[in-house]
């Protein structure tokens, strides 16, 4: 290449330079103040615990043998008072009454007193679990605001983490029309 060329694409170059300036570019601002951004957040846990209580616990009963004695002579004796009533058929049937009736008497005199009382209760301990909800705030940190200090104005913004003493700005740069 001529060295005429190689001036003129120099010049070329060196005047375009203006032209070419960054519109946007990174900066810093002194940060000023920081506050938290806080909000409560109720997370409710359960609370449970243990107790050992008494408890009764009945036992069965063990059934005793039933006799059979009372109801027999019962059965005899009813028959004999039912024969002594009435006269033909009627005799018959008092007869047969009174057996059945004083069967079921002596059946009952008999084994009345057979039948064993229960057994007391015993106690025995046992374990019941409570629980309950109880309600569980929590504060939690959602941002920063905060304040800054850049080319003598004063800017707030809201942030994720808190920045430091410096913030990096993006600064951007546009003509006026």
């Amino acid at each position: 290449m001529k060295l005429q060329a190689k001036l003129i694409i120099a010049a070329l170059g060196l005047g375009a330079l203006p032209l070419v300036q960054a519109s946007d570019f990174e900066d810093f601002g002194r940060v000023v103040k920081v506050r938290p951004l806080v909000e409560q957040v109720n997370r409710p846990r359960q609370e449970c615990r243990t107790e050992y209580v008494q408890v009764p616990v009945q036992q069965q009963a063990q059934p005793q043998g039933r006799s059979a004695g009372g109801a027999i002579l019962g059965g005899i004796a009813g028959a004999i008072i039912g024969n002594q009533v009435g006269g033909g058929n009627g005799r018959t049937a008092a007869t047969a009454a009174g057996a059945i009736a004083g069967a079921m008497v002596g059946d009952r005199v008999d084994n009345d007193g057979r039948q064993a009382p229960p057994p007391p209760a015993q106690m025995q301990e046992q374990a019941v679990r409570q629980c309950r909800t109880v309600d569980n705030w929590e504060q939690r940190t959602t941002g920063y605001e905060v304040t800054y200090d850049y080319r003598g104005r004063s800017y707030t913004s809201v942030m994720s983490h808190d920045p430091g003493q410096r913030v990096r700005l993006r600064v951007s740069v546009e003509p006026m029309q």
